[in-house]
C-alpha cells in the first residue's frame, strides 16, 4: 500500500491486536477457501492512498460467491454477474447524474479518492459475515478515524444500519456525512433511490475547491 498509508497505520499495524488478527487470517487461508483473494485483502488501501481520500464508501464485508470479491466494497470482477445491490447503485447513478455505468469493477473510483473500504476485510467462502468477529473491525474503524481526525472535507457515505454505526468515528464538523437505506433490494426502495447521492458528493466537493469524482 502506499507510504501514507504505511505511516497512518504503524500504530495498529505494530500492535500485538494486529499480529493475532493476521494469524487468525492468515490460518483461514491455509484450511479453507477466504475471499477476496489474499493478495486483495488491502487492495482499498493500495488503490486509494490516505493522501487523496475524498469519500469514503463503507461496506460491511466482501461477498462470498466465487469470482465476486476483488478487494473493494460493492465492486465484483467483470467475470461475474452484476450483484444486486451494486445493479441499484447503478440504477440510482443513472437517475442521479445520466450516468450509465456497466463496468462493474469499480478500481476507477478508488483511483479518484473514492476509499471502498468493507468494514470486514475478508469471509469464508459461500458464509456471509462468517468473519465479522475475527477481529477486522477494530482495524477498520481505526481507519475510518485516522481519516476523520486527519483530514478534512471528506464525504463519508454510509448505507444502511450497519454502516451508520460508524457515525460515531466521524468529526461530522469537519466533514460531509451522507446517509440513506442501504441500496440492497430490500431497503433501496425504502429511501436508497431518489437520494442522489452522486451529485451530492460532487457538489460537496467542488464546494471545497477540490475535483469532483467521475462517476
Amino acid at each position: 500500500m502506499s507510504n501514507s498509508w504505511t505511516e497512518i497505520l504503524a500504530p495498529i499495524k505494530n500492535s500485538e491486536y494486529f499480529t493475532t488478527l493476521w494469524q487468525k487470517v492468515k490460518a483461514e487461508y491455509a484450511t479453507t477457501i477466504v475471499f477476496p483473494p489474499k493478495n486483495q485483502v488491502f487492495r482499498a488501501l493500495e488503490l486509494t492512498g490516505f493522501d487523496d481520500v475524498k469519500v469514503v464508501i463503507i461496506g460491511q464485508d466482501p461477498y462470498h460467491n466465487d469470482g465476486q470479491a476483488n478487494g473493494l466494497c460493492f465492486s465484483v470482477s467483470e467475470s461475474v454477474s452484476i450483484p444486486p445491490s451494486l445493479k441499484n447503485i447503478f440504477i440510482e447513478l443513472k437517475n442521479d447524474l445520466g450516468i450509465e455505468r456497466t463496468k462493474k469493477e469499480l478500481d476507477d473510483w478508488g483511483k479518484q479518492g473514492v476509499l471502498l473500504l468493507n468494514a470486514t476485510l475478508t469471509v469464508k467462502a459461500h458464509d456471509p459475515n462468517s468473519h465479522k468477529d475475527i477481529g477486522w473491525e477494530k482495524f477498520t474503524n481505526f481507519i475510518i478515524k485516522e481519516i476523520s481526525d486527519k483530514k478534512e472535507h471528506v464525504v463519508f457515505v454510509l448505507w444502511g444500519a450497519f454502516a451508520q454505526k460508524k457515525e460515531e468515528f466521524i468529526d461530522s464538523s469537519r466533514h460531509f456525512v451522507i446517509k440513506a437505506p442501504h441500496p440492497s433490494p430490500f431497503s433501496a426502495h425504502k429511501g436508497f433511490f431518489g437520494s442522489a447521492p452522486f451529485s451530492k458528493i460532487n457538489n460537496y466537493l467542488i464546494s471545497k475547491g477540490l475535483m469532483p469524482i467521475n462517476w
